[in-house]
């Protein structure tokens, strides 16, 4: 699996990129690591996760692998959420000048960690977390007359440096946030209704 070559052993997140040959310009020379653990990347990670899981049968030889790194990135997650609720643009930086809280990957962990709830792998214990992402998402929407507004949305990004990932445009209503936001809406309702929270 992926996370073998790209996880931090500190932190337990994800690195965005790796480059075997060691050769792209942002990979380290010894590791060919990029050097930065940016949110949105691994909030796709955390989803996909928890939607294969739907379609690995319950004697899959690899079906453990799968909800043990479901559960790994998720508890690494939580250890980075701000007050707010919400996370930031670079994930583990949110004291650094520059850095910002980005919509979709604080949208996307809030859709895996709800998701792994309702399925059982995580306790109702871990509805604080997703409690705290619903309403500090819901608290950064704005309205135009009638239109809702989904902002501080990361436009599709390559692998950078810090400095690139902190100017990154931000966009409001692309698929890139608007998708994330839906899907997170989708799977709080149903976690809420499931568990009774």
């Amino acid at each position: 699996m992926m996370c073998r070559n790209i996880t931090d052993p500190k932190t337990g997140l994800l690195y965005h990129a790796w480059d075997d040959s060691k050769e792209a310009g942002w990979s380290d020379k010894k590791t060919g690591l990029s050097s930065e653990f940016w949110g949105r990347a691994m909030g796709w990670y955390a989803v996909a996760i928890q939607d294969i899981l739907d379609y690995l049968p319950a004697d899959h030889i690899r079906r453990d692998e799968f909800i043990s790194a479901g559960l790994d990135i998720i508890n690494a997650l939580i250890r980075f959420q701000d007050e707010s609720g919400l996370w930031y643009q670079v994930v583990d930086k949110g004291e650094i000048s520059g850095n910002w809280l980005e919509t979709s990957c604080s949208c996307l962990y809030t859709y895996a960690i709800a998701k792994a709830m309702k399925n059982g792998f995580l306790h109702k214990s871990y509805s604080k977390y997703i409690n705290r992402a619903y309403e500090g998402i819901i608290k950064s929407l704005k309205f135009e007359d009638e239109n809702l507004i989904v902002s501080n949305i990361c436009i599709g990004t390559g692998v950078g440096n810090l400095d690139f990932y902190f100017k990154r445009p931000t966009v409001q209503n692309d698929l890139h946030g608007m998708g994330a936001f839906l899907l997170m809406c989708t799977e709080y309702h149903d976690t809420c209704m499931k568990l009774g929270l």
